[in-house]
């Protein structure tokens, strides 16, 4: 069965962007011909999924929907249809289900905060891979909100960056 695979970067203390959705931390570790992962996670995947919040950052970033190559499915309750490659889906829990019965690669998931609270209530995160920045934001979105069901997780491994980046990867436990 294919795998979702959460591939998220967060600050020390636990927050995914600041109180007015600015990501500027993210920059501190920004290093030339750097990417922490993220060409050798592509290889292993062919789906993303994305919420609506991090969806129209990465539009405004890179001005265009990016990995042609890949399948997006956007969790949006406002919006239908497509956009571009990218395609609009009301139901995070049911996309999961369905995509976990088509045939393919892992599936690649980035958040936002509601979307990961929903996936983890359901247990349907497979693995983790957190990059933790090292950076306090003190306030903004929490990466695991309040209230989700507790999970056993098994470590996998750590990689520590000169930038002062650590990455953890854990699977999540299936009981």
């Amino acid at each position: 069965m294919r795998k979702i695979i959460l591939f998220i970067a967060m600050s020390v203390d636990g927050y995914i962007a600041g109180s007015d959705d600015n990501l500027a931390f993210l920059q501190m570790v920004e290093r030339p011909n750097e990417d922490y992962g993220y060409a050798d996670h592509l290889q292993n995947i062919d789906t993303i999924i994305w919420g609506r919040r991090t969806f129209e950052k990465i539009l405004r970033i890179e001005q265009k929907v990016p990995h042609p190559d890949k399948k997006i499915f956007v969790v949006s309750k406002s919006l239908t249809g497509k956009k571009e490659h990218a395609e609009y889906h009301p139901d995070v829990v049911n996309l999961v289900h369905f995509l976990q019965n088509q045939p393919g690669k892992d599936i690649y998931c980035d958040g936002g905060a509601q979307i990961v609270t929903e996936l983890l209530r359901h247990n349907l995160i497979d693995r983790m891979i957190i990059s933790i920045i090292p950076h306090l934001l003190g306030d903004g979105i929490r990466l695991f909100k309040e209230g989700n069901l507790e999970q056993g997780l098994v470590f996998k491994r750590s990689i520590t960056y000169p930038s002062g980046l650590v990455q953890v990867w854990y699977d999540v436990k299936k009981e």
